[in-house]
């Protein structure tokens, strides 16, 4: 091997060990440490400056956590809370996404549909509360049905986008290597369409969490928003915040699983630190 041959590999090599270190996914962990540690000794800090009784410190709230816990009545909340997510968000979901792959497939579907789509998604869903009450009544259907709603409306959409958004050269090259309409949906408009359906189940995840608390106020004996609303009526603020942070925690927890199954469904994608 010659000089010359050496000095002209070197370069491609140190090129092709820079993409691949681009490419390498960074570990955000210590910074997500460092933010919470830093938030916690802020709240820490303004807590001690405000000399207000009714703004709660880490360690009152740490306390009166571990009181719940101890007698389960934290447990009971939250499973309560959870189960009205998971369904209301599930069934959402699971109707959102056929919904938008025939708004964004079929014109007649789309004709039919995104009106109301569009008119009910400008409509906040706790408006709907009161009919929802008289029409439902006051027990779990209509909490779900809250959930529902604000999940269904915002996975939706985003599945209608990315169908629409698929690239038509793709298409086209599927129908001249014959392939049928079937097949096109399944090979190349669905994968084609998943990230955007992630997108939107991840917002439709945060709108479920959104409009939990609302819907527990519909005479929910247990919740997490019913225990926030039974703290209030007594001033007790640091209860408020452990119901706060149990939403936030499980909300994140929940989040991070559908980020995981995206990452899995689309590995094929190329994607940047």
């Amino acid at each position: 091997m010659t000089v010359e041959s050496i000095e002209t590999e070197a370069p491609a090599t140190h090129a092709t060990a820079a993409v691949e270190t681009e490419r390498k996914p960074r570990s955000l962990t210590w910074l997500y440490v460092t933010t919470l540690v830093g938030g916690i000794a802020l709240w820490a800090a303004a807590a001690a400056l405000a000399q207000n009784p009714l703004i709660p410190t880490p360690l009152d709230v740490v306390t009166d956590a571990w009181t719940i816990i101890l007698d389960g009545t934290l447990w009971e909340h939250t499973a309560a809370s959870l189960l009205r997510v998971l369904s209301g968000f599930a069934l959402g979901v699971l109707l959102a996404i056929p919904a938008g792959f025939l708004m964004g497939w079929y014109w007649l579907a789309r004709g039919l549909f995104e009106p109301w789509v569009q008119f009910f998604r400008t409509v906040p869903p706790l408006a709907l509360i009161p009919l929802v009450i008289v029409i439902l009544g006051i027990g779990e259907p209509a909490k779900i049905f809250v959930i529902f709603l604000a999940s269904f409306l915002s996975c939706v959409l985003a599945t209608f986008q990315g169908v629409r958004n698929v690239d038509t050269t793709l298409i086209n090259a599927a129908r001249v290597l014959g392939a049928k309409d079937f097949t096109i949906f399944s090979r190349v408009v669905v994968p084609a369409s998943l990230p955007f359906i992630f997108v939107g189940m991840r917002v439709a995840l945060g709108a479920s969490w959104a409009t939990l608390v609302a819907s527990e106020l519909i005479a929910a004996p247990m919740g997490l928003g019913r225990m926030m609303q039974g703290a209030a009526q007594f001033l007790q603020t640091d209860r408020i915040v452990v119901g706060i942070i149990m939403i936030g925690l499980l909300g994140f927890v929940m989040d991070r699983l559908v980020l995981l199954l995206e990452r899995r469904l689309t590995a094929w994608q190329e994607t940047r630190a």
